[in-house]
Formats: C-alpha cells, sequence, structure tokens
C-alpha cells in the first residue's frame, strides 16, 4: 500500500488541471475562431502564448522551488492559475484572450515546477515508478476527459464555460493543498539568485518559440538564430557563475539524465500538436459536432490513463530505457498511419490509430519520467522535474511551431480561412509525416540513454 495518500492526491488532481484546459481548449478553437474572427494561425498562438509563459518560467521557478520551499511556490501556481482562467473566460478580443493565456502559463509554470519534486521526494525508490506512473495517468485522464466535457461545454454553454471550469477546478485544489501539503524546511540561502543566467535563458527561449512559426521569413532566422547563440551564451555564463541557475557540472557527465530529457523533447514535439490538427480535421473536414469529436479524440489519453500506472510500474522492474523505447516506436507508426486520412477515411480507422498512439504514450512517458527522476539526487529533483518540464514545453511548443508553419507555407497568406478544405488536409498530412520522422530520431535517443542507476 502507498504512504502519503494526500501528497499524492494533491498533486495528481493539480497534474490534472492543465492538460484538461489544454484538450478542452483544441475542441473549441473552430468556434473561438468563429466568435473571435481569428484564423489558423492567430488560433494557434491561443495555445502557444500557454506554452511560451511556461516554457519561459519552468526553469527559473524549479530553482527557486528548491531554495524557498515547493508548497509555496505550488500553491501561489494554483492561484495564479485560477486568477487567469477567470480572466480568460471574459476576453472580448483575441489579443486579450492570448494575452491572459499567457498568465496562465506562468500559473502552469508554478505548478509543473513543483508537483513532480514534491511527489518524488516523497516516495522511496522502491515505487517511485509505481506513483509516478499514477501521476502521469492523472495527466492523461485531463486528456481523456478533456476532449468530450469541452465539446459539450462548447456546444451547451460556449466556449468561455471552459475556463470558468478551470478557475473552479483550481480553487478546489487550494484549501487542499494548504491543508494537506507537508510544510517546506528551512533552506540555507548564502548565495544569491542567478538573476543574469534566468534573464538569458528566459530571452533566448523567447526568440526562438516566437520566430520558429514565422519561418522561413528573414525576422524568423533572426530570432531563431539569435536565440540558439543566446543559449550557448547561457551555457557559458552558468558554467562560471557561482551558484547557477542549472549546475551544469552535475549533469553534463549524466547520460541518463541528458539523454532522456532529449527523448522527452523529441516525442512532445512530435505528438502534442495531434489534437489541434485532427480537432480541425474531424470539425472542418468530416463536419461532425464538437461533441462528437471529443468523444473520438478520447481513444487515445483513454488508453493512455489506463496503461500509464501499468507502465510506470513494468519500469521498476525491467529497464526504462527499453520500455521508453518501444512506446516511441509505436508512437511513430502511429502517426504514419495519419499521413493517409482523408474526407472518406473511416471513423473506426482514426479510433483504432488513436488508441495505437495511446499505447505508446503510456509506454514512453511513465517509464522516461521515472528514468529521468531517478538519475539525480533527492536535493537535485526540483530542477531534475523543471528540466523534464522544460523539455515538455518546448517539445509542445515546437510541435505548434511546425504546424504553424506549415499551415502557413501550404496555405499561404490569403487562405488560412477555416474553409479552405484542401489546404488543411495538405497541411495536416504534412505535419503528421515531419512528426513520424522526428519519432524514429527519438527512438535512437531513447536508446543511447544507457541503463537507469536507481539506487540514488
Amino acid at each position: 500500500m502507498l504512504k502519503n495518500k494526500s501528497i499524492l492526491f494533491v498533486t495528481t488532481l493539480s497534474s490534472f488541471l492543465t492538460p484538461f484546459m489544454g484538450s478542452a481548449i483544441n475542441i473549441a478553437l473552430p468556434s473561438i475562431g468563429k466568435e473571435l474572427s481569428m484564423n489558423t494561425i492567430t488560433l494557434g498562438w491561443i495555445a502557444t502564448a500557454y506554452l511560451l509563459a511556461a516554457a519561459l518560467f519552468l526553469l527559473p521557478f524549479g530553482n527557486l522551488a528548491d531554495r524557498y520551499g515547493r508548497k509555496k511556490l505550488f500553491i501561489t501556481g494554483v492561484i495564479l492559475f485560477m486568477v487567469a482562467s477567470l480572466i480568460t473566460a471574459l476576453s472580448s478580443n483575441a489579443w486579450m484572450l492570448i494575452s491572459s493565456r499567457f498568465f496562465n502559463g506562468i500559473g502552469g509554470a508554478l505548478i509543473y515546477a513543483t508537483a513532480l519534486a514534491i511527489l518524488t521526494s516523497s516516495y522511496d525508490k522502491s515505487v517511485r515508478g509505481k506513483v509516478l506512473g499514477i501521476n502521469v495517468a492523472a495527466v492523461y485522464l485531463g486528456l481523456s476527459l478533456g476532449p468530450t466535457i469541452g465539446g459539450f461545454i462548447t456546444m451547451e454553454f460556449g466556449w468561455r464555460g471552459i475556463f470558468y471550469l478551470n478557475a473552479l477546478l483550481a480553487l478546489l485544489i487550494i484549501p487542499v493543498a494548504i491543508t494537506k501539503l507537508p510544510a517546506d524546511g528551512k533552506k540555507e540561502l548564502d548565495r544569491p539568485f542567478d538573476i543574469r543566467g534566468s534573464i538569458i535563458y528566459a530571452f533566448s527561449l523567447a526568440l526562438i518559440i516566437y520566430g520558429f512559426p514565422l519561418m522561413p521569413s528573414t525576422v524568423a532566422f533572426m530570432c531563431v538564430s539569435t536565440g540558439i547563440l543566446g543559449l550557448l551564451g547561457f551555457v557559458y555564463v552558468e558554467s562560471r557563475a557561482e551558484d547557477p541557475l542549472l549546475d551544469l557540472s552535475t549533469f553534463k557527465t549524466n547520460k541518463v539524465f541528458i539523454f532522456a530529457n532529449i527523448a522527452a523533447f523529441i516525442n512532445y514535439s512530435a505528438t502534442f500538436a495531434l489534437v489541434f490538427l485532427l480537432s480541425f480535421y474531424l470539425q472542418q473536414v468530416k463536419h461532425l459536432s464538437p461533441k462528437i469529436s471529443g468523444i473520438i479524440l478520447m481513444a487515445q489519453p483513454v488508453m493512455m490513463t489506463i496503461l500509464s500506472p501499468v507502465a510506470g510500474k513494468l519500469s521498476d522492474k525491467i529497464e526504462p530505457a527499453i520500455v521508453a523505447s518501444i512506446g516511441m516506436g509505436l508512437t511513430a507508426l502511429g502517426l504514419i498511419a495519419f499521413i493517409f486520412i482523408g474526407p472518406a477515411t473511416g471513423i473506426y480507422y482514426i479510433v483504432a490509430m488513436l488508441m495505437v498512439l495511446g499505447l505508446g504514450f503510456a509506454l514512453f512517458s511513465s517509464p522516461n519520467t521515472n528514468s529521468v527522476m531517478s538519475s539525480v539526487k533527492p536535493p537535485q529533483f526540483g530542477v531534475a522535474s523543471a528540466m523534464l518540464g522544460t523539455m515538455r514545453l518546448v517539445g509542445q511548443t515546437m510541435s505548434m511551431g511546425i504546424t504553424l508553419m506549415i499551415f502557413a507555407i501550404i496555405m499561404g497568406k490569403g487562405q488560412r480561412d477555416l474553409t479552405n478544405i484542401e489546404g488543411l488536409i495538405r497541411s495536416i498530412h504534412f505535419a503528421f509525416f515531419v512528426f513520424a520522422v522526428l519519432c524514429f530520431a527519438g527512438i535512437f535517443f531513447s536508446m543511447k540513454r544507457g541503463k537507469t542507476i536507481k539506487d540514488i
């Protein structure tokens, strides 16, 4: 039997919240676009703004959590998430909505940076895979219920109801977190926070994330190139900092940590835009309602929800690299299958391939998370959790960036509205081709990590 059930409950509940919102919003995008006169590119920024903010602040927040206490930052994140959700629900135009989503992402970063570290530090290594599997299952449960509940709310109450519901869920978490999470121990803060490193990191990452969807324009190349140079500068600064934001010397010899994070980045880069793409496909190409589309899209996350705890427990007994690599391979096969969808494609085919993807995601995510968190010592759990979360968020942002870039190139500047069905289908086909290639590359990095040391 698992101990610390209240901690597991609180962290699991918070892990459910953010993916639930993301998947629910995806199913509502066509409705949002019609009400606020937003095209496919602008609609993409509803998700990208959130991911951008979360990615920029996640690593600094992970460092701050290890310094000042994870409980405080966790509760602050849930409160900010709730307030931003309310503002988003009240948005009257596209830019107000996108701006409030950015602050939503800051709250999400505080949750990401602390929840996994709190959970990992509360359980012994012998059951770590199991509890992380339960946590990952909560993420996928959020993904499962998001399309269905989001579709129902959109049809019955309008898309704004999704954000009101998220604010309510966040409100329910706050008193539980205050009363059930253990108090943080006092920290010895004898060195200043690495402000310089944080600014360089955030500015560089922002340039890359902002510029990538604008490819192949000159401005895009300038932003991405400057961002890459900035990250190289960040590595230089951190290697000489007294108390760095990211202690590179600790991780540079940790092969498992490095390659497991790279594998996570590739996996999320190749898969996050799946629901975004299929939401448009089902509603614009197949002419299905948001409610029916949501039910169909449940097939993938339901599989993940059921199998993630099993996969996590399996990684306590079998080398996580093997389980995760098999999952990456199945994911690649599922993505290939979507290259061939069209107006005449049967719904049963879509559901079957979504189930294959769900199996692949489950086999990859829980073991990969176990691999990362088991490769570092307890004092590094905060930064390790933040680093893994950063790979996830940057990967998700890259996934949206790749998708928006493909839309921009194939559909052209004057034909990005939702009525351009031919351009939409061609964009979807090419996007799934690119993502499948990425996943095959990810298998190499997943296997490259080597064996996980579980006696830390």
